[in-house]
């Protein structure tokens, strides 16, 4: 157990900032499976919706370091590869 105040309050802090991490995370994930799933139905327009709502999503998980650049980007070129083969 942590005796300083100092490490008893960086305990409290790392508990919030983890569970607003999972969150983002969390919201992440559901935003790119909303665009996976709308894929496999093959509509078009939603799926379209759905890409368009996801890229902010990654970018923002990006800015607070959630997730990787080069995990974001890869995510989002495959996305919209398979977005364009939907059009064929």
């Amino acid at each position: 157990m942590a005796n300083h105040l100092s490490s008893k309050k960086r305990i409290r802090r790392n508990g919030r900032r983890a569970m607003i991490n999972r969150m983002r995370a969390s919201r992440i994930r559901t935003h790119v499976r909303k665009v996976e799933e709308a894929i496999t139905t093959g509509n078009k327009t939603h799926a379209e919706a759905a890409f368009h709502v996801a890229v902010p999503e990654l970018m923002r998980g990006v800015n607070k370091g959630i997730i990787h650049r080069n995990k974001a980007a890869r995510k989002i070129s495959r996305l919209c590869a398979r977005l364009k083969s939907l059009t064929r």
